[in-house]
This record gives C-alpha cells, sequence and structure tokens, in this order.
C-alpha cells in the first residue's frame, strides 16, 4: 500500500466528520456539509473532483419539484443499484442537523437530468413510512435485503435524544443508545415492522452492516450504556414471506472490537477491505482486515497495514471513506499545530486487487479497468464516503462551475447572524427555532432609524408572533428598542392624490324652453300698463 497526500481547494471548511459521499450516473457527491447551505450552494450537495493530486466541488442544483434535504450528519445512507427499470437512487435516514436536531425524515434521492453541459440536476422526495416507523436517530445502519423475489430494507441500531418525559435541565441535550430493535420496511408500500431478537440485547451505533441476499451482518459498534466496543458479530437473517418478514438472528464467534470504520467494496463479489475506526476511546485501529461474504458465512482475515505518517499515528482522531476500489481516503485533523492553516490533512491509501482489468457485471453495470467503483451501500455513516466512477476520467471540469470557499459572503457580518444589538440572543451555534414561522434562519424585522435603517432580529425585539404577523403585512414603520423603543408608529403617510375635475359633457340637440326677450323700455311699458 502507498500513501498520498491530497490538498483540498478552497473547500476546506465544508468538509466534516459525518459526511456522506453519494454516487449516482457516475458522478460522485458530496452531501452533510459543514454548516447550513449559503448562497454559492443553497441545496448543500456537491459534485467532488479528484484531479492532480486536488480536492475541488462544484454546486448541484435540484429539480423544481424536489423536497428541501436539509445537511445531515451521521445518517444512515443505502444506494439502491437500477433494477426493474427504476433509477439508481439513494435512501438516506436520520442524522443531525446543524442546530444539531436528530431528524427522523427519510429522504429518495435520484438523479432528474442532464443539461447540454452534463450538468447533474437531482430530484429528492420524502418518504413516510406507515405502521412501526423509526424514530429520530443518528449513527444507525440501513442495507439491502433480496429474498422470495422481494427487495425491502433493514434498518439497525443509532442513538437519540433522552426521550421528552425523562428530560431535565441538566439531560436535555443528551443523548442514549436506541432500543436493540430491528425495523423491516418496502419502499413499495412504504409499510414498517419493528422486530425485537433476544440476541440484540444492547443498542449499538457506528457499526458495520454488510448484507447479501437474505443476510445482514452486524459487526463492531460502539454502545453507550458500557462505554465499550464489544467484539460483537451478529447474523441477521430476513425471510420476506407474504404475510409479513420474519427474522432470526444468530450470534457470531469471530468478531472484531471496532467502531466507526470505513469499508470499501473490492470488486463484483461480497469482498471488502476494511481500514480504521477506534478499538477505544483513546486508541485507534491501525490494523486493516479483508472480509468475504459468501454461501458458507463471514470470512475475515487481516490484512498488511500500509506504513502511516507521524501525523497519523500521533492524532487522536481520523476519518475517511473509500475512493474506490483501489483507494481509500484519510482525514486527519491538525491538533495542536496553530501554524497550519489548513484544518486537516488528507491522505489517499492506495492497495493493489486482484482480477484487475476483468470485465464486471454486477447488476448490470459494466465496469472498466480504472477508477471503477461498485459500492456497497454505505452503512458506517459517521465518515466520508469517497468513490470515482470511469465517467469521472471525463476532463470537463469548468473552472466557472468549481466551488470556490473565498466567494462566500461572510455571514457573521451580513446576513441573518449579525450582532443586531447589545443583548443579541441570536447564536449561529445554538440558535433554534423561536416563531412558528421560522425554519432554519432566524426571523427578521427592518428599522427604519435613519436613511439606510438597519435589520434587526424578532426575537432580540421581544415581539410576539401576532405583532410581528401584522407589521409584515401592513406597510408600517418600525423603529427597534435602540432607537425608540416603540413597537411601531403610525401608518407611513399616503401621497396625497388631488380628484380629477370632471367637466359635464353638453349635449349637442338638447331642447331649451323657449324664453321671450324683453328690452327695457317694454319692461316699463308693462309696468304702467298694469299700475
Amino acid at each position: 500500500m502507498t500513501l498520498q497526500p491530497l490538498t483540498p481547494v478552497n473547500c476546506e471548511g465544508l468538509l466534516q466528520p459525518g459526511c456522506s459521499l453519494l454516487q449516482l450516473d457516475g458522478e460522485v457527491l458530496l452531501f452533510g456539509q459543514k454548516g447550513w447551505p449559503k448562497r454559492s450552494c443553497p441545496t448543500g450537495v456537491f459534485a467532488v473532483r479528484f484531479k492532480c493530486e486536488e480536492l475541488r466541488l462544484r454546486a448541484i442544483s435540484f429539480s423544481n419539484d424536489s423536497c428541501y434535504l436539509p445537511p445531515l450528519r451521521c445518517p444512515a445512507v443505502c444506494r439502491f443499484d437500477p433494477y426493474d427499470g427504476l433509477p439508481e437512487s439513494y435512501l438516506i435516514h436520520g442524522g443531525r442537523t446543524p442546530n444539531n436536531e436528530i431528524s427522523s425524515s427519510m429522504y429518495l434521492l435520484t438523479m432528474d437530468s442532464r443539461g447540454c453541459n452534463r450538468k447533474l440536476t437531482l430530484r429528492c422526495k420524502e418518504k413516510e413510512l406507515v405502521g412501526e416507523p423509526p424514530g429520530a436517530r443518528y449513527g444507525h445502519s440501513i442495507s439491502v435485503v433480496q429474498n422470495c423475489g422481494k427487495t425491502a430494507c433493514v434498518l439497525f441500531g443509532g442513538r437519540s435524544h433522552v426521550p421528552a418525559k425523562e428530560r431535565t435541565s441538566e439531560t436535555w441535550n443528551s443523548v442514549i443508545d436506541c432500543l436493540p430493535e430491528v425495523f423491516v420496511f418496502d419502499l413499495e408500500f412504504n409499510c414498517c415492522s419493528a422486530h425485537t431478537l433476544p440476541e440484540l440485547s444492547d443498542g449499538l451505533s457506528f457499526h458495520l452492516a454488510l448484507a447479501r441476499e437474505d443476510c445482514v451482518y452486524i459487526l463492531g459498534g460502539h454502545s453507550l450504556s458500557s462505554d465499550s466496543r464489544p467484539p460483537r458479530l451478529f447474523c441477521v437473517r430476513v425471510e420476506l414471506l407474504q404475510g409479513g418478514p420474519s427474522l432470526s438472528c444468530e450470534a457470531l464467534d469471530n468478531g472484531v472490537s471496532i467502531s466507526s470504520a470505513i469499508i470499501s467494496r473490492t470488486g463484483p463479489s461480497h469482498k471488502y477491505i476494511i481500514l480504521g475506526g477506534y478499538q477505544s476511546n483513546s486508541q485507534k485501529r491501525m490494523d486493516c482486515s479483508t472480509v468475504i461474504l459468501d454461501e458458507k458465512g463471514i470470512h475475515i482475515e487481516p490484512m498488511d497495514a500500509p506504513k502511516w505518517t507521524p501525523d497519523i499515528i500521533h492524532s487522536r482522531t481520523w476519518y475517511g471513506g473509500s475512493t474506490g476500489e483501489e483507494s481509500i481516503l484519510l482525514a486527519v485533523p491538525t491538533e495542536g499545530r496553530p501554524s497550519q492553516t489548513e484544518m486537516h490533512y488528507y491522505y489517499q491509501v492506495n492497495f493493489e486487487t486482484e482480477g484487475k482489468g476483468k470485465e464486471e457485471g454486477s447488476q448490470g453495470c459494466s465496469q472498466e479497468i480504472m477508477d471503477c467503483d461498485n459500492s456497497t451501500p454505505l452503512e458506517d455513516s459517521e465518515e466520508l464516503y469517497f468513490g470515482r466512477e470511469p465517467h469521472e476520467l471525463e476532463s470537463c471540469e469548468e473552472e466557472g462551475d468549481t466551488y470556490n470557499e473565498d466567494d462566500e459572503e461572510d455571514e457573521s457580518q451580513t446576513g441573518y447572524w449579525i450582532k443586531c444589538c447589545l443583548g443579541c440572543q441570536v447564536d449561529p451555534n445554538t440558535w433554534e427555532p423561536y416563531y412558528s414561522t421560522e425554519l432554519h434562519r432566524p426571523a427578521m424585522i427592518f428599522c427604519s432609524r435613519g436613511e439606510a435603517g438597519h435589520w434587526v432580529h424578532a426575537q432580540c425585539m421581544e415581539l410576539s408572533e401576532t405583532l410581528l404577523l401584522r407589521l409584515s403585512q401592513d406597510s408600517k414603520k418600525y423603529f427597534c428598542l435602540d432607537h425608540g423603543g416603540l413597537p411601531f408608529q403610525e401608518m407611513t403617510p399616503t401621497r396625497p392624490v388631488l380628484p380629477l375635475k370632471r367637466n359635464p359633457i353638453k349635449a349637442k340637440l338638447r331642447k331649451t324652453p323657449h324664453t321671450i326677450k324683453m328690452f327695457p323700455a317694454k319692461k316699463s311699458f308693462f309696468r304702467r300698463l298694469f299700475d
């Protein structure tokens, strides 16, 4: 194996532990960026390009009929290869938002179209399960099983918040292991059922889940209740019967003590390489292993590890993911080095595989010699997942579409996360929605003081939701607490409009009564006559 450094180009601030990398139509997509999406890429999904030992990103757009997909850390991600006329897609469940909220939503991500310049457009739909759906969680896994001509998904593990009835002010943000339940659901009817197996007595998170046909192998994992990583290995067999799924579990004795490991598939057969992870809270797992799934079961064998650099050996944490069948990406934080401008060191681990150059046809996909990928569902959701397709070799990258982190506007000085007043209560790291109309950003109102005016947070101005709605609907001037303290003043005076003078139109043929014209001499004659 060889270790090769990689350099991120103007995109380091978006990479973080818990990101996922998806592969749709030959594109490698970064999902789960650090922080909320910004103006240059409101979707928060980027196309990843590896070129000349550099890592570059490009913004990806969604179709108009797509739902909003928030950036999620440590979700359960599962890939569906094309079958029965359905396109390749990704199933995403759970995860943590930038506000550290735990999501319970499920999304189906597919390709919508490609433009004339081969620019990818995605479509995202939210799926709603009926029956016994899993709750909000992160650090869990989703696997695909096939049995009796049917296809279903198996979800297990994860962590969640303490139940609302058991929360206190001290344990409000504490997390616990989810119950050791196994959820089985299908995407055709969206029916979900929960199953309890006696062999699965403790909750696990950040484990590995490998699936072959009707079996799911659960390897390693971390348990919060005992704060340990027991060398466990379970085989969960799922039978998709007509009346409902039937599950059985078997505890195997050749487990590995590991969590948050990196897994990479090495070919069309069920052969994998496991690298990285942790053996304990203060010890990384520096060894490598190969895993083979066949009709007889699972086989785990040791493998030679690369020659680690001092930065990797002495680091307390690391993370990464697969970049294809022949390489793995590692990210190491620059701990205790304030002189370094980068936050992480990135390395690419290259290793050789057998059968290179042969035509591969897993599930109807033909692969080429170099830079191939037939990746497994990405179960260990704590890490980054990188990969490449043969389409990645096309040199069609446009400099104008490349994401540049320096082009982003600093939202600490402008935008929603400004310090609007001396007693501003809005912190972008701990902010939670206060009004029912808020979703991902705080509500703001314009103060009309001065010529230019300025924006302030409605929550900091102690405005009620009713008053805020009324001010947003009416054309009233508002003055913040620092400039008068009045909730609102009278309505802006309207410009006086003079009424139009309408002259009556005279009729051309209007008949007038006949009048006798008398001169003054005739008037005096008649006056003397009657007198």
